[in-house]
């Protein structure tokens, strides 16, 4: 998508068949990094953007295929691009000081060449600084070598972002300046007495009492809130229009580009089934709705049969906005906008208080061991939780409302009229009757190729200092602490144990790890994963890309603040059998 002057003007439609031939794949191409104004909304913004649009160009590639991408820098600063999901050699892999990659100095031109060994959905954007936020995101889309084991019609990618007009480094030092200097979601006396009703006075008050004693707040489900939310960097008023004939089957490429956004994502009267997942084929499920965190993707099918519009609508998870599109058969069409549903609220249940044994006093730093299964065990670094404030209000000149909500489209209370919101993390608000789309939903389409058991579990704590906006990994900012080790070709667990109360979506570069959903012998292939606050997620995987690979949290913030580290796999030796399998 190119941006024009008229492609953010309020009101206009932006118009895409769907059917664009992947004959043209571009082998060869040129990208240049620039700084943009861009208008979303009607309202005009500072941009970053790579080849001349944000959210970059479509690269459509197929598998097998040598692709050489030459990136230009016109930003007075260094830059990067990190190919988010790709197998390749890690100095392609784009990520600044890792792998013997360097950044892109201002006015250098850097030449990605790269062997394309998977096919499916994934994106790019750059690795460097705050950058991301500002618009340097984009989708791929590799056709695989031989045929899909899913028929369509016609194919759509949807990426999902967050955008600010206020530049990222004041987001964050505001973060980290004052405890509490965005947070105006907090619970108030009328919340309590509606809990009182509904739940009775001693409950309410043990309930208060309880979080009041870890210094948390339940309603704390987003460090950063207020953004304007965008489809293909389309604002909800500009409304990006996908073209169907009814009866036809659509495949909708789903991408969270954002930089710190959680995303509910539904299209009210049209069921999808959910073939992939991070590029990667599931067996097909049925779902009404899905939740994706940053990085993930999802790939859906519809087939609406009505001569009628549809609405894709995505919702932040603190409901402070919504990004929404249309899917219709002529041009001009419309479907409804529903209001938004309630946003839900933490339980006590969601932090695993006890069982984790968290200490809420000062944070100390316990060290990684990262020995045989049963021995990999870091230090239980107390953590201090304090009050996690992190609403942040974004809005602009536009008239538009604080959250860019245009005007005619209601938004729904945060807190139903009952006093009864959603409990819980993972309360999505789903209709009776319909399905969210859960993990242990997953189920890999291919039998997973390495099953041995794993030689030894690592423990990953996600923890952090929420007062100071302090993000780390066991009690360490990056470069604190030792580097993640392993041999090539080593099947490892990692367990993530999270003792904060937000959510983490955590990646890790150059590989897919396995998620442990109850899957046997086809556990879904994942790029990112998804850790709620306080809950234990783990995963598989087998060390088989050598190189010092990023580790962190895709929330862009939280990398920045620290929660990152090195995934080191060593070089392959020269003995057979056992760990190494080169």
């Amino acid at each position: 998508m190119k941006l024009t002057a008229a492609a953010g003007l309020a009101g206009t439609v932006s118009l895409y068949p769907g059917r664009r031939s992947f004959a043209s794949a571009d082998k060869e191409l040129q990208l240049t990094v620039e700084a943009k104004r861009i208008v979303v909304d009607g309202v005009e913004s500072d941009a970053i953007a790579i080849g001349d649009s944000v959210p970059a160009p479509t690269l459509r590639w197929r598998e097998g295929d040598e692709v050489v991408v030459q990136v230009t820098n016109r930003l007075s600063e260094p830059t990067s691009i990190h190919w988010h999901g790709l197998l390749i050699q890690g100095v392609m892999d784009g990520a600044p000081g890792f792998n013997g990659y360097e950044a892109i100095g201002p006015g250098e031109t850097y030449t990605y060449r790269f062997r394309l060994r998977q096919a499916g959905t994934y994106w790019y954007h750059s690795h460097s600084g705050l950058q991301e936020q500002q618009g340097m995101y984009g989708a791929i889309v590799i056709e695989p070598a031989g045929r899909e084991p899913v028929r369509y019609d016609r194919d759509y990618v949807v990426v999902l972002s967050d955008h600010t007009q206020q530049n990222p480094m004041t987001v964050l030092r505001n973060l980290k300046s004052q405890e509490g200097y965005y947070n105006y979601g907090k619970r108030t006396l009328i919340d309590f007495f509606r809990q009182a009703e509904r739940d009775g006075f001693n409950a309410a008050l043990q309930d208060r009492l309880e979080w009041g004693d870890m210094r948390m707040d339940p309603t704390d489900l987003a460090d950063v809130t207020g953004y304007a939310f965008l489809v293909n960097g389309r604002g909800p008023e500009d409304n990006w229009t996908g073209l169907f004939e009814p009866g036809e089957r659509i495949r909708l490429r789903f991408i969270n580009a954002s930089a710190m956004s959680f995303f509910d994502v539904r299209i009210p009267d049209l069921p999808m089934t959910v073939i992939a997942a991070d590029g990667q084929f599931v067996v097909p499920v049925q779902a009404h709705e899905f939740r994706f965190g940053v990085g993930e993707t999802y790939d859906v099918i519809v087939r609406p049969q009505e001569d009628r519009a549809f609405t894709i609508m995505a919702e932040p998870i603190d409901r402070s906005g919504y990004a929404r599109a249309t899917l219709a058969p002529r041009p001009g069409m419309e479907a409804e906008i529903p209001p938004l549903r309630p946003r839900a609220i933490l339980a006590m249940s969601d932090m695993n208080h006890g069982a984790m044994g968290m200490d809420h006093g000062t944070m100390g730093h316990g060290a990684m061991n990262h020995g045989p299964s049963g021995g990999g065990h870091a230090g239980h670094a107390s953590m201090s939780h304090g009050t996690m404030n992190h609403a942040m209000p974004m809005q602009g000149s536009s008239g538009h409302g604080a959250h860019g909500t245009p005007a005619g489209h209601a938004m729904a209370a945060p807190v139903p009229a009952d006093g009864a919101p959603p409990v819980g993390w993972d309360q999505v608000g789903t209709l009776p009757g319909e399905k969210a789309l859960a993990y242990a939903d997953l189920k890999a389409f291919a039998r997973n190729a390495d099953n041995r058991e794993p030689g030894q579990e690592i423990l990953v704590r996600l923890t952090g200092i929420m007062e100071r906006y302090i993000w780390t990994l066991n009690g360490r900012k990056f470069e604190q602490g030792e580097p993640i080790r392993v041999a090539h070709g080593e099947r490892v667990r990692i367990r993530y144990v999270n003792e904060t109360m937000m959510a983490h979506p955590m990646h890790l570069h150059g590989m897919f790890v396995e998620l442990e959903n109850g899957e046997s012998e086809r556990r879904p292939l994942k790029h990112v994963v998804i850790v709620p606050p306080g809950k234990e997620v783990s995963v598989l995987l087998t060390a088989d890309e050598p190189g010092d690979w990023p580790f962190h949290c895709h929330l862009m913030y939280h990398m920045a603040s620290g929660m990152m580290t090195r995934f080191i796999v060593e070089q392959p030796t020269a003995k057979a059998g056992g760990k190494d399998r080169a």
